[in-house]
């Protein structure tokens, strides 16, 4: 019939199910099955997921699982298809005793979306087990005669341990003329009493023999049974009486041992032995209080022997009996019921189920991280739980429908760069008094996203490199950092290459580590700064980049040697050959040496040196302008001819250098003075011949220089003024001024003079620019030596600038402003004995591209006064083409023009003689005239 009741069992669970009750709200549910204790393994329980609504082809992705609530594993769910089925035997009997329903309560879990289901599943009891007597013989010994009708002996109780209508349900006595049968219900319990309806004769009836037979309500029946022997004796005929017959005390829990509960007494009407009384527990019904608790025989006084726990046992109901000690031994009977007072004793207990392991960063607030169920022991006040976390994280508690439950959610943002983990304290303080409380830690993983671009070190990176770099090797490296991690942090470059872009960019390569490689080398003097920009780009999803800009700035090197300019023979060689009257005197200008640099700074400042010269008594070589003057006058007994190689050399850190030969040939005055004219001419035209393509590269310039100011000229004047170059001046005493330029800006009008040009020549049509022709006055006084005049002087450390940059005069003019420092140079003092009205200091090395000056100006002599100057005129030292004499001033517009509008070039007072001596002239000839006439 058991066996029938197992197969039986599927079709009570699924009409179960049809009753069942399904609460749902939101992803959380609760169902209930029905199944039979000692079900075989693999019994149908019920089909979770079909009930639940899940497809079970995602059974398995979604990992639908019970993650808590089944007691020793007894169910569990095929993932497969879904199905609660029975996965060990289950005893009722051992699983809930006898509590009247038994429920195993299971938490059910599918992930992507998160939901979570209750299922109930109740163990329906069966009929596998029968009414037990604990002896199968029951001894009475009833006095004869001394027992009035109605009285009531208690026999020991039938156990069965199923329940409902399995349970045990009456007793039934076999017949007989002298008792009856009545049953005490208490609770579950049934206690049979056999009733004396009839007085006992022993002289009759010396033993009697019953049957007590117990039976429960299953189907088939189940009975158990007891043989009861009555003896009949003639003694002792008063039993001892208690006071009450139920005794009800309260106790807390967790008294000390040994604490006294209550005393009982009873009384006896026999005298001697029959009246002394024995107290003792009536042990026929198990008990788990004889665990907790134990009697005085004598006294009758009952104590605590174990610790009392209201969690385990609230209430314990005890038999005591009376027992006399008469030959024949009467006992009265009472109960005591001890009611356990609950106290704040237990700490609440929680159960944490994480839902995953990390938590991304980007997570909406309200994610779910993790369950959270608490329980306490406790009843009441005591029992009631209240949750908290600690404070200042992103996270909160959210009470779910069911008692006790919480689910631990994202309040805020995360950003795992800030805080990448977090330690959540999850602190559970019950309502007794004294409150309880326990605590628990949650660690939470943040999981990153790409949410940071690269950031690069330096904002925008300026780097130096030398010129003449190696091919391949690095130059410079850029680094960037990367709050994120992994591949959101791995970062890549590459050079953004437009089409505005230096060309030089395109030469440029980055590799993987931000080392930057060009594949050419730099050269200064073609590129000297250029830009370009780095894009440095993460790996993440989707990709985040930043950008720099990169400035490089070339570094000049000495790689360029000097170039001799003059002397330079016919055949390209750096050879000349100088004529000079025999009758000069010492200090006279005999030959200049030009050269030139293309290096700037210290590796473009040339220093003349005489590297090999046939007297070194006859002449000298200024080391700074390359000039070659005698140091005494000529003898008889010198020679004709004599031979200078110099040798110019520049400043760098490896010096560079070139050589020029000049041949001096002395000769006789008169020869000197009938070839001057005839010598200058041709000197000029060879010097131009040599010099041709450097006058191609020069008028190139010039012209676009004369556009630019064109343009200029158009733009902000109404009317140019032309400025006649008759007040321009010798410098040089050799007529080296070309030409000059005349504009105006704003309310400023300027004076650009260039080179090679002699003051008041003109050039020849058809000459190709190249020849110039002297007027008669320059071919006369050519042969005469010049005096230093001691006004107006140029220092030693100018003539340096002057000399060494003479090709590029026409390429930069530099302006600053009064007395202003425009850029710091070392400079060459001139000697310290020069009393010098202004000074203009080139700066050391001045050459091509030379474009910083430093302006000095002051009184024409220790201690004089300055130069008088028209309102808002700038003084003339104010201004000065690199490299050199010439010299720009400036005045407002406005003012009519004069002489000393312009700075004349060579010694004032070699200037005004020489305007004395033409007006002298003019005078004679005007004289001639009139006397003629």
């Amino acid at each position: 019939m058991v066996d029938g009741q197992r197969r039986a069992a599927p079709l009570r669970a699924m009409l179960l199910f049809v009753f069942s009750l399904c609460f749902c709200r939101g992803a959380y549910c609760q169902i209930r099955y029905s199944i039979a204790e000692e079900s075989k393994e693999g019994t149908y329980v019920g089909d979770v997921a079909k009930d639940l609504g899940f497809s079970v082809d995602k059974l398995t992705e979604r990992r639908f699982r019970i993650v808590s609530g089944s007691k020793e594993g007894f169910l569990q769910i095929n993932q497969d298809n879904g199905v609660l089925y029975v996965d060990r035997n289950i005893d009722r009997e051992e699983l809930c005793e006898k509590s009247i329903v038994c429920l195993l309560n299971l938490k059910t879990i599918a992930e992507n979306p998160m939901e979570i289901h209750y299922v109930e599943v109740e163990i329906t009891d069966i009929n596998d087990h029968s009414p037990n007597f604990p002896e199968k013989v029951k001894l009475l010994e009833i006095a004869e005669n001394l027992v009035s009708q109605g009285t009531r002996f208690p026999l020991d109780a039938a156990r069965d341990p199923d329940v409902g209508v399995n349970s045990l349900r009456k007793y039934t006595l076999s017949p007989n003329d002298h008792f009856d049968l009545d049953v005490k219900t208490r609770g579950e319990d049934k206690i049979p009493f056999l009733i004396l309806k009839k007085p006992l004769d022993r002289e009759q009836k010396l033993e009697m023999m019953l049957v007590l037979t117990a039976f429960d309500g299953g189907k088939p029946v189940r009975s158990g049974t007891v043989n009861i022997t009555i003896t009949v004796i003639d003694v002792n005929d008063n039993a001892p009486v208690f006071e009450r017959q139920v005794y009800t005390v309260t106790l807390d829990e967790n008294t000390p041992l040994g604490t006294s509960v209550l005393r009982l007494h009873a009384t006896d009407l026999d005298d001697g032995a029959n009246g002394q009384v024995i107290y003792t527990f009536d042990n026929s019904l198990k008990n788990k209080a004889f665990d907790y608790f134990e009697i005085d025989a004598v006294t009758g006084e009952i104590t605590i022997k174990g610790l009392v726990d209201f969690e385990e046992q609230s209430v314990y109901e005890i038999d005591v009996q009376a027992s006399d000690k008469g030959q024949v031994t009467l006992t009265g009977h009472c109960s005591v019921v001890i009611n356990v007072k609950d106290v704040n004793d237990n700490a609440p207990e929680m159960d944490v189920t994480s839902l995953s392991g990390q938590v991304p960063e980007d997570a909406r607030p309200g994610t779910a991280v993790a369950l959270i169920s608490v329980s306490d022991m406790d009843s009441g006040e005591n029992g009631l739980v209240i949750c908290t976390l600690s404070d200042n994280i992103p996270f909160e508690l959210k009470p779910s429908f069911q008692k006790n439950m919480y689910t631990l959610i994202t309040k805020s943002g995360l950003d795992r760069e800030s805080e990448p983990m977090y330690t959540v304290t999850i602190t559970a303080t019950d309502k007794g008094d004294p409150s309880l409380s326990s605590h628990k830690a949650v660690t939470v993983q943040i999981s990153d996203i790409n949410d940071n671009s690269p950031v690069f070190s330096q904002s925008p990176y300026t780097f130096y490199v030398p010129e003449n770099n190696a091919p391949g090797e690095s130059l410079f490296s850029l680094s960037t950092s990367d709050r994120d991690q992994d591949d959101n942090a791995r970062v890549s470059y590459h050079i953004w290459k437009g089409d505005g872009d230096t060309p030089i960019v395109s030469y440029l390569n980055i590799n993987s580590d931000g080392n930057i490689y060009a594949l050419k080398s730099f050269d200064f003097e073609a590129t000297k700064t250029f830009k370009f920009q780095v894009v440095a780009t993460d790996s993440g999803t989707p990709l985040l980049s930043s950008n720099v800009t990169v400035n490089v700035f070339i570094l000049d090197q000495n790689d360029n040697a000097p170039v001799i300019l003059y002397p330079v023979s016919a055949n390209g060689s750096a050879e000349g050959v100088e004529e000079i009257p025999r009758n000069v005197n010492a200090g006279h200008l005999v030959t200049k040496v030009r050269a030139y640099d293309a290096d700037i700074g210290y590796n473009g400042w040339l220093l003349f040196s005489l590297q090999e010269v046939t007297d070194h008594s006859l002449f000298a070589l200024d080391r700074y302008t390359g000039q070659i003057r005698t140091l005494r006058s000529f003898t008889e007994t010198d020679e004709a001819d004599h031979k200078l190689v110099i040798l110019v050399k520049d400043n760098g850190n490896v010096s560079l250098s070139a050589t020029a030969t000049v041949i001096i040939k002395v000769v006789e005055p008169k020869e000197a003075f009938a070839a001057s004219d005839v010598k200058s001419s041709v000197k000029y035209e060879e010097e131009n011949s040599v010099t041709f393509y450097l006058i191609i590269t020069l008028g190139s310039v010039s012209t676009l220089f004369l556009i630019s100011i064109i343009v200029l000229i158009i733009m902000q004047c109404s009317k140019a003024t032309d400025y006649s170059s008759k007040y321009l001046q010798d410098v040089n005493n050799d007529g080296t001024l070309c030409h000059s330029i005349q504009y105006r800006s704003g309310d400023n009008r300027y004076m650009l003079v260039g080179p090679r040009m002699s003051i008041g020549s003109t050039i020849v049509p058809g000459s190709n620019g190249n020849t110039l022709v002297l007027p008669e006055h320059r071919r006369r006084a050519s042969g005469e030596p010049k005096v230093p005049n001691s006004d107006w002087r140029y220092s030693a450390s100018l003539r340096a600038g002057m000399q060494s940059s003479v090709h590029m005069e026409e390429s930069s003019v530099m302006q600053g402003a009064q007395g202003v420092l425009v850029q710091n140079w070392p400079t060459v003092s001139s000697a310290a004995g020069d009393a010098e009205g202004g000074e203009v200091s080139p700066p050391m090395g001045a050459g091509v591209d030379s474009n910083s000056w430093h302006f000095r100006y002051g009184a024409g002599g220790p201690g004089g006064p300055p130069q008088h100057l028209k309102p808002g005129e700038v003084p003339p030292e104010a201004f000065i083409i690199p490299g050199s004499p010439a010299i720009i001033s400036i005045r407002q517009q406005g003012g009519e023009d004069d002489k000393s509008d312009f700075i004349s070039f060579g010694k004032k007072e070699e200037a005004k003689k020489k305007k004395k001596k033409k007006k002298e002239k003019k005078d004679k000839k005007d004289k001639g005239k009139d006397d003629d006439e």
